[in-house]
């Protein structure tokens, strides 16, 4: 089982990769890292984490569910990269796990999979204009979970977005 973790190449939210990260391979799951493109991203706080390939290399029959990353760095670098809208999307239509943190389910709204749905998000006007432009249900929680789709809102919701994810993927 592996998923796939999808970082802005700078400041994504330290442990918001690092927590689900540990959680996930704790728990016996492979996971990948993927960005706009291949190498070494930073996050906000220092943490380096390698990008073993670009969105475009991505093969979705690779992977159980995707994890996408906040942080300052997925407003500038997440939202409007057409080609993880596009592997959001098919992640989503094949029943897979879709899950994000932070600002990061702003990439969930914009790929068009959460009208309807609830949702959370790291609360400032402009996520949470997209996520209601978007028409998901905005609940102010750490995590909700609507389906196979898991949103968080931030880093302290880390480990309980890891381990809602994890029971996604045993269901």
């Amino acid at each position: 089982m592996k998923l796939l973790l999808a970082v802005a190449p700078e400041r994504f939210r330290d442990e918001e990769l690092e927590t689900p990260k540990r959680v996930f391979e704790e728990a016996g799951i492979d996971v990948d890292i993927a960005s706009t493109v291949a190498g070494t991203c930073t996050g906000m706080l220092g943490a380096t984490a390698e990008a073993a390939m670009a969105f475009d290399d991505v093969d979705p029959d690779d992977y159980v569910g995707i994890v996408v990353v906040g942080g300052a760095g997925s407003q500038e670098h997440l939202w409007g990269s057409e080609i993880l809208l596009t592997l959001v999307q098919s992640f989503f239509e094949q029943g897979k796990v879709v899950a994000a943190i932070c600002l990061a389910p702003v990439v969930l709204a914009r790929a068009g999979i959460l009208a309807g749905r609830q949702a959370t998000v790291y609360r400032t006007p402009t996520s949470v204009k997209e996520m209601e432009k978007a028409g998901a249900n905005l609940l102010e929680i750490p995590v909700v979970a609507d389906m196979q789709i898991v949103t968080a809102n931030g880093p302290p919701a880390a480990a309980q977005f890891a381990d809602t994810i994890i029971t996604k993927l045993e269901c």
